[in-house]
């Protein structure tokens, strides 16, 4: 079951960046790991708008909707803990962007149809 569960996840993970780089965004880290705190799926760079951004991005997967949106599991405390993981990721990078964004990208793989992308800017 876990190695099903991956391997969804990591199909969920390179479309939400294949999203990101279509959006023009430059992905610069997958599963950037900080100790203790944790893990971001994605890390980009949005130079897009006027001010260019660090964008720290949670992606979750389904196979369905039985349990809701997949962005519906991202939690407050999920939440808190990725502006952890961006403060952490600036202090170890600090010759980029100084702004930071934190978003989410939820993805549906539902039987016989097309990946469905939800990108959800500026969560946290």
């Amino acid at each position: 079951m876990g190695t099903q569960r991956q391997s969804v996840g990591r199909h969920g993970e390179d479309l939400a960046v294949a999203e990101l780089e279509r959006q023009g965004l430059e992905v610069v880290a997958r599963n950037w790991r900080c100790g203790r705190l944790g893990e971001v799926d994605v890390v980009a760079v949005d130079r897009t708008g006027a001010v260019p951004e660090v964008v720290v991005c949670e992606v979750k997967c389904r196979t369905g909707l039985g349990f809701g949106h997949p962005l519906e599991a991202i939690t407050w405390a999920k939440l808190r803990t990725l502006r952890q993981l961006a403060a952490e990721w600036v202090r170890d990078h600090p010759t980029g962007p100084g702004r930071v964004r934190i978003d989410a990208i939820g993805v549906v793989l539902l039987p016989g149809r097309d990946p469905q992308l939800t990108h959800a800017r500026g969560v946290g």
